[in-house]
């Protein structure tokens, strides 16, 4: 076979092979759509480069995307307790467990507020430990809106606490992405 031919047939089997994965891209974009993700999104990220920036908890308990320009993920006490607490167990939490995990979160809430326990802050913490509460799935939702107003969406989900009902909840970013600077408490092995 002359060497035309060979770069003719070449050619052929890679438009053959373009063309099969278009219509598996064609067919994943149908499936988005058809689970309610707009068009717009779709389009978004297939534009955009996935950066996964580090994520970096600070000597005075700061949680920080390491970007070019770091930026810190301002969070209520509360909010960032139930963060590292999550962020502490790559493992996840189940939700009805919540409660044998109270006296950690009151422990990581101290190291964020030194001062002591009110008892309006006791019994926030028991209600974010009462699996029975709606109080963890509010939390929750208000660390997924802080992410999601620092990075696009696709890329936010991975530093939310996700999982769906009943089973394990937890911080999807892979653990190498993560710096601790700080000190935590001795129940958290870490």
């Amino acid at each position: 076979m002359d060497q035309n031919i060979k770069q003719m047939i070449s050619k052929e089997l890679e438009q053959f092979h373009c063309s099969i994965l278009l219509d598996e891209v064609k067919e994943k974009v149908r499936r988005l759509k058809a689970y309610g993700v707009d068009e717009a999104e779709i389009v978004a990220a297939m534009n955009e480069e996935e950066l996964f920036p580090q994520l970096v908890v600070t000597e005075d308990y700061k949680v920080v995307l390491a970007e070019e320009k770091p930026v810190e993920v301002e969070m209520e006490p509360l909010v960032k307790a139930v963060y590292l607490l999550f962020l502490s167990h790559p493992e996840g939490i189940v939700l009805k467990y919540l409660p044998d995990y109270r006296k950690e979160l009151m422990e990581l809430y101290l190291l964020l507020r030194p001062y002591g326990l009110t008892d309006r802050i006791k019994k926030s913490i028991i209600d974010v430990t009462n699996p029975t509460q709606n109080s963890i799935n509010e939390k929750c939702a208000r660390i997924r809106k802080h992410f999601s107003s620092l990075l696009p969406k696709s890329v936010a989900r991975y530093y939310s606490i996700s999982g769906k009902r009943g089973e394990v909840k937890k911080i999807d970013l892979v653990r190498a992405n993560v710096i601790w600077k700080c000190k935590l408490p001795i129940s958290q092995g870490l």
